[in-house]
C-alpha cells in the first residue's frame, strides 16, 4: 500500500511495499492476511529497494501457450515465492476479456474468448493455491478498459453478458477455485461493480454458488450498507477509498439495523471458509523466507512457459537461422540488455537489479522494467556469427548496418501499463518508420515484438518473419533465442486477434476521456459488439484480420483426420488424429469450433474445446475433447436457463478461427440446463 495516502502508515506486521494486510485474531487462532500482486509473479509496490523475484511471461503470453499445465506449473511457481516471501493471498487470476485493444491492462489477461481465458486463469489460480494460499479472481466485472475506470458505467444486456465475460469469471472460478473474487472500479448497469446485487448476489454467490469471499479493489468501496447488503465481503485498501466505511461504519450499521447480523456472520463465514480451504490454518506462512527460493529452478519455469508462449507469425524460410550466416545486426528494444515487461501494480521486480534503469515514468505505474535477459547475449552463444548492435534511434545508422549484415533481427516494443490505455495500434516512437526502413536495406530482416497485445503492422509485407514475444518474463531473451536458432520450435497461438487498423474495431477510439475527473460519468455501450468479442466479431461483421485468434506457425507441419463428433451428455464428444508431418518435434494446439447449421447465435461459430498435443516427428495423437453445453447454448434470460435449440450443428477443427481443416455435422435434441451446472 503507497505511503502517505490519506495519512496511512503501514502496519508493523504488513510486508513492506506490498498490496495490504489484514490483522489476524490472536485469541481465535485465525491468521492475519499478507496480500500480494499479482499474476505474473510477487510484486513490490513502488520502492526505493524492491524484493527481486521470478517473473513469468504475461498473462496474454501464457493463455498464448493454450496449454492448461504451464498455466498450472506458472501459478504453482509464482504462489511458491509468495509463501516463502511471507504471503497468503495472491491478486492474482485476471481474466477480463479482451473487448478493447487498447487496454493498457490486456497485457495481465487471457485473451478474448471466454473458454481459453477461463480455464488458462483457472489452472494457474489451481496452481496458486497448490501451495496452500489464496489466491482472488478478478475485476468482476467488465473491467475492459483503464480510461475513466474508476467511473465508466458499462451498458450492456444480461445474455451478452453471461455469454461473454461472466462466462469467462464462471469457467475459471469452477476450474480454479478461487478463495475470493475482486470486484472492480467500474459501474455496470449504473451500480458500482462492489456494490452491484445483480454480479455479487445474484450470479456470483446464487448462480454460481461461489463459497468464498468478495473482496473490493483498492479504491472501489464507495458505501458501508448498500455494498454490504449488496455483497461485499471485505472492503480492501480502505486509504484508497474516500472513507473506511468497513471500519467504525460497518459496526454503527450493524448496531443499528441497517446491515442484519445474518449479512455480517456471512461475511465472517466467508472469509475463514476461504482461508481453511486453502490451508492458511493448516499450513500458515512463516514470514520473509525467501533465502530459499530456488531462483534458478524458477527461471526455467518461466523460460519453458515464455518458449511455448511465443507466436510465429510470419516465416519466409528465414527461421530457425541458419548456421552459415556470418553476421547479424541486432537493433532496438534494448536487446543488448534485456526484455521488457508490463508496468502497474503487478510489476515484479528482476533479482539482479533493473537491466535499463531510469526509463518511463518516475511514478506510477512506472518505472518501465526491462529484465537482465538479453536476447542479443544469449544468440551470441548460440551463434559463430559475428553480431552487432544498434539501439535503432539514429536511422541512418542502423540502416546502414542492416545493410551491410547477412540478417537484421529487430526487437520493437510498445510499453504498456495499468490505468494509461493505449493512444492506437501502431508501434511508439516511430519504430514502425525503423522497421520500414531497415526491410528496405535488408529484405532478411526478422521482427520480434515485445508488447502487451495486438499491433498494426503497416510494414509486414516487406519483412522476412515475425515473432510475437509478449513480455517474456525473467528468462525472456533466453527464450527468444532458443526459438529464433530452432532450439526450440515455436507452438504458441494467438489468444487475441490482430486487427488490420483501428476501422476493424467496434470503437474508433476508447470511450471516455482521460480528462474527466471522478465526478464525472462516462459510459460506454458493450451492447454494440455483446458477446461478439474478438473473432467473433471480426466473424460477424465479415472482416479478415491481420492475423486471426488461433493462429500460430511452426518450424513443422500437422495434419488432423479423422474427424468425428457425437452427442455426450449436455455436450459433444469430439475426437481426431492429429500427426507430425514434418522433420521435427513440435507443438500444436487443436482447436474445436462449433456453430450452429442453421444460424441463431450471435456470431457465426465459437470455440468449443482445445487441448495443446506434443508430437515427435512423424508421430500421431488420437485426441479427444468434450464440447460443454454452454458453448452450444444461448442464454435464455426469462428462464434463467442455458437454452441448447436442437437441429444441425457443424463441428470444425482448424489451427485458427478461420481455418479449416476438416468438419462434420452432429444433430443435438433441445435442452435447457440451469445455471451453474454443465
Amino acid at each position: 500500500m503507497i505511503s502517505g495516502t490519506k495519512n496511512f502508515a503501514p502496519p508493523p506486521a504488513g510486508r513492506p511495499y506490498s498490496a495490504g494486510y489484514v490483522p489476524g485474531v490472536e485469541r481465535l487462532g485465525i491468521p492475519a492476511l499478507w496480500e500480494t500482486d499479482a499474476g505474473e509473479g510477487v510484486a513490490t509496490q513502488h520502492s526505493p529497494s524492491p524484493r527481486g523475484r521470478s517473473a513469468l511471461p504475461s498473462g496474454i503470453a501464457i493463455a498464448a501457450t493454450w496449454n492448461r499445465k504451464t498455466a498450472f506449473a506458472g501459478g504453482a511457481m509464482i504462489g511458491n515465492e509468495a509463501r516463502l516471501s511471507g504471503f497468503n493471498v495472491q491478486l492474482a487470476g485476471g481474466v477480463n476479456l479482451l473487448r478493447e485493444p487498447r487496454n493498457g491492462r490486456n497485457f495481465e489477461y487471457a485473451g478474448e474468448d471466454p473458454l481459453l481465458a477461463g480455464t488458462i486463469t483457472g489452472f494457474e489460480i489451481k496452481g496458486i493455491q497448490s501451495n496452500h494460499i489464496l489466491s482472488t479472481l478478478k475485476h468482476f466485472a467488465f473491467n475492459d478498459q483503464e480510461t475513466n475506470r474508476k467511473t465508466i458505467d458499462v451498458k450492456i444486456d444480461e445474455a451478452a453478458a453471461r455469454e461473454s465475460d461472466l462466462l469467462a469469471f464462471e469457467l475459471a472460478n469452477e476450474i480454479g477455485k478461487p478463495g475470493a473474487v475482486m470486484c472492480s472500479y467500474n459501474r455496470v448497469n449504473g451500480a458500482a461493480a462492489c456494490e452491484n446485487d445483480w454480479l455479487l448476489n445474484q450470479v456470483l454467490k446464487k448462480d454460481w454458488r461461489f463459497e468464498g469471499y468478495v473482496m473490493s479493489d483498492w479504491g472501489a468501496t464507495h458505501s458501508t450498507v448498500e455494498a454490504a447488503n449488496a455483497g461485499l465481503d471485505q472492503e480492501s485498501g480502505w486509504a484508497f477509498d474516500a472513507s473506511p466505511y468497513f471500519g467504525g461504519a460497518l459496526r454503527e450499521a450493524v448496531n443499528y439495523g441497517h446491515i442484519g447480523q445474518t449479512r455480517l456472520d456471512d461475511m465472517v463465514h466467508r472469509i475463514l471458509f476461504a482461508m481453511f480451504a486453502n490451508g492458511l490454518f493448516d499450513y500458515p506462512v512463516k514470514g520473509d523466507q525467501s533465502s530459499t527460493i530456488d531462483f534458478s529452478v524458477h527461471a526455467d519455469v518461466s523460460r519453458a512457459a515464455a518458449e511455448e508462449s511465443m507466436v510465429l507469425l510470419k516465416n519466409e524460410d528465414l527461421l530457425p537461422l541458419k548456421s552459415s550466416i556470418k553476421s547479424i545486426a541486432v537493433i532496438g528494444g534494448h536487446a543488448d540488455k534485456g526484455v521488457l515487461s508490463g508496468g502497474g501494480s503487478s510489476q515484479v521486480y528482476p533479482v539482479s537489479g533493473l537491466a535499463v534503469p531510469n526509463e518511463g515514468p518516475d511514478g506510477f505505474p512506472g518505472p518501465m522494467v526491462y529484465y537482465p535477459s538479453s536476447p542479443m547475449k544469449a544468440l551470441q552463444s548460440r551463434s559463430a556469427a559475428t553480431l552487432t548492435y544498434a539501439d535503432g534511434k539514429d536511422i541512418g545508422a542502423a540502416v546502414k548496418l542492416a545493410a551491410n549484415c547477412d540478417v537484421v533481427v529487430v526487437f520493437a516494443t510498445q510499453w504498456a501499463a495499468e490505468s494509461l490505455d493505449l493512444p492506437d495500434l501502431h508501434l511508439p516512437d516511430g519504430q514502425d518508420q525503423l522497421i520500414a526502413a531497415l526491410a528496405k536495406a535488408n529484405a532478411k530482416t526478422i521482427v520480434v515484438l515485445e508488447t502487451g497485445g495486438p499491433t498494426a503492422m503497416p510494414w509486414l509485407p516487406q519483412v522476412g518473419a515475425v515473432l510475437e514475444a509478449w513480455y517474456p518474463g525473467t528468462s525472456g531473451g533466453e527464450a527468444v533465442a532458443r526459438i529464433l536458432t530452432g532450439e526450440v520450435n515455436p507452438s504458441g497461438h494467438l489468444p487475441l486477434s490482430f486487427p488490420m487498423d483501428v476501422s476493424q474495431l467496434p470503437r474508433r477510439q476508447v470511450d471516455g476521456d482521460a480528462g474527466l475527473d471522478d465526478d464525472s460519468h462516462p459510459s460506454t455501450d458493450y451492447n454494440l459488439e455483446g458477446a461478439a468479442v474478438g473473432y467473433k466479431w471480426f466473424d460477424k461483421r465479415g472482416l479478415s484480420p491481420l492475423f486471426p485468434f488461433g493462429f500460430g506457425l511452426s518450424f513443422t507441419r500437422f495434419e488432423e483426420t479423422g474427424l468425428k463428433a457425437v452427442p455426450a451428455g449436455n455436450g459433444i464428444k469430439v475426437s481426431i488424429s492429429v500427426r507430425n508431418v514434418g522433420s521435427v518435434e513440435g507443438k500444436v494446439a487443436v482447436q474445436v469450433y462449433v456453430a450452429p447449421a442453421n444460424g441463431g447465435w450471435e456470431v457465426p461459430k465459437r470455440l468449443g474445446a482445445f487441448e495443446k498435443v506434443e508430437l515427435a516427428a512423424g508421430k500421431v495423437a488420437d485426441v479427444s475433447l468434450t464440447v460443454d453445453p454452454r458453448l452450444l447454448a444461448t442464454f435464455d434470460v426469462r428462464s434463467k436457463t442455458w437454452k441448447v435449440l436442437p437441429g444441425a450443428y457443424r463441428v470444425i477443427v482448424g489451427q485458427s478461427a478461420i481455418d479449416v481443416a476438416a468438419a462434420v455435422t452432429v444433430n443435438l435434441d433441445a435442452r435447457a440446463l440451469g445455471v451453474g451446472s454443465k
